[in-house]
């Protein structure tokens, strides 16, 4: 592939690229590129916003380079400030370091593994002396610093800024000067620290990245981004019938952001599908091949076709999934509520209330609205949770 074709991979989904002319430059002079991305192991799952520059660096692997994907075991225990209102909670290193066992395995759903250096950034962080992390923060001032945004709210609003989270954006981009980076991805909420790797990398004597910014993923609420803990994640690891059924949650505003960020569907027949909802086509079709591709790229063609029949069956015609949980009780008189907790189908009794008030409870179709309903388990009962959640009971 010629360079204007790589660079044409390389801007799809982007929000910028600082700058596209240096850029232009390496990938001109055939050398393979260092293309650096950090990952802090906070949480021990990713979702599908991980994937978005994921997918990124795959395509650069596709262009001949190499992706350094360093693992922020140090700067984990740190916690990345960026869209902050307050200090984040530190991680001991050993909660860091069972995270860190996961992301391993599911990077390489996506990367190269032939074409990915892992380096983990305590490498060279418990290594250095204090004169060195001193001569690290003469680097930068406090006036830059509090040129970022979060920074800037904080301390104007009064809120605490400690001078760890100050040495955060210095430790990333220390990262890009430990591996001689070429490039660094990230997501737009990441620029000013990726700025900072480039200034740092002038400060010891290399040539500057180029830095890639993309776009946040929003979260199956089509609001705030994907995030474990607003509940609107969709993570990789999910079962096809729950990752397609996701998918199919999303609100009609987000499809073609997905197809974009998150398939290697050709821009020119992402453009087709728009004219086509234009001129009347139900959007849910549509939404119904993204998520099947989305399940294929995972879990394979024959997964996705499968998790495509059974979501028909269960929401388009109003038929049970094949495979459902299934528990085992004498014969005898229940209480709903009690018994999704004892089974641990729920984690709470206000959680079962919550739903039933919500109206997403159900019992062999029948919508139930009293939260102290009890049912007779004589046969096999159905009970539906929520959207896509089926637990079959049986009488033992």
């Amino acid at each position: 592939m010629g360079v204007l074709d790589g660079l044409k991979l390389i801007k799809r989904g982007v929000v910028e690229i600082i700058s596209e002319e240096e850029l232009i430059k390496k990938l001109e002079g055939g050398k393979k590129l260092r293309v650096k991305f950090g990952a802090d192991p906070s949480a021990p799952d990713l979702h599908l916003g991980h994937t978005v520059a994921l997918r990124k660096l795959r395509h650069f692997q596709d262009l001949g380079h190499t992706v350094v994907f360093i693992i922020g075991d140090f700067t984990a225990m740190v916690g990345d400030p960026s869209g902050r209102s307050s200090t984040r909670k530190r991680l001991s290193r050993a909660e860091v370091m069972e995270n860190a066992k996961t992301y391993q395995e599911q990077v390489f759903k996506i990367l190269d593994r032939s074409k990915t250096e892992v380096r983990y950034n305590s490498e060279w962080f418990d290594k250095l002396t204090f004169e060195e992390v001193l001569n690290l923060t003469s680097k930068y001032t406090v006036a830059r610093m509090l040129e970022r945004d979060d920074f800037e709210k904080r301390f104007k609003s009064g809120n605490p800024i400690s001078i760890m989270e100050f040495l955060y954006p210095l430790m990333q981009g220390y990262d890009s000067v430990m591996v001689k980076a070429d490039v660094e991805i990230g997501g737009t909420d990441q620029k000013f620290n990726l700025l900072v790797g480039r200034e740092l990398q002038v400060e010891y004597g290399q040539e500057p990245q180029v830095v890639i910014t993309l776009p946040l993923l929003e979260g199956t609420d089509g609001v705030r981004k994907m995030s474990k803990s607003y509940g609107n994640y969709i993570g990789i690891n999910e079962k096809p019938f729950d990752m397609f059924g996701k998918v199919m949650s999303i609100p009609d505003t987000l499809i073609f952001k997905y197809f974009e960020l998150l398939t290697d569907t050709p821009l020119e027949e992402i453009e087709k599908m728009k004219e086509a909802i234009e001129r009347g086509e139900n959007p849910r079709n549509i939404k119904a091949l993204l998520a099947k591709r989305i399940v294929a790229f995972f879990h394979g063609e024959e997964e996705a076709e499968k998790a495509s029949e059974e979501f028909d069956r269960v929401f388009k015609y109003k038929e049970v999934p094949d495979e459902i949980e299934e528990f085992k009780l004498p014969k005898g008189k229940y209480r709903v509520v009690d018994t999704l907790v004892q089974l641990k189908v729920l984690p709470s009794k206000s959680e079962v209330r919550r739903i039933i008030q919500g109206g997403g409870l159900y019992i062999d179709g029948q919508r139930i609205t009293d939260i102290d309903y009890e049912f007779e388990l004589g046969k096999e009962v159905i009970i539906k949770i929520g959207k896509r959640r089926f637990v079959k009971l049986i009488p033992s």
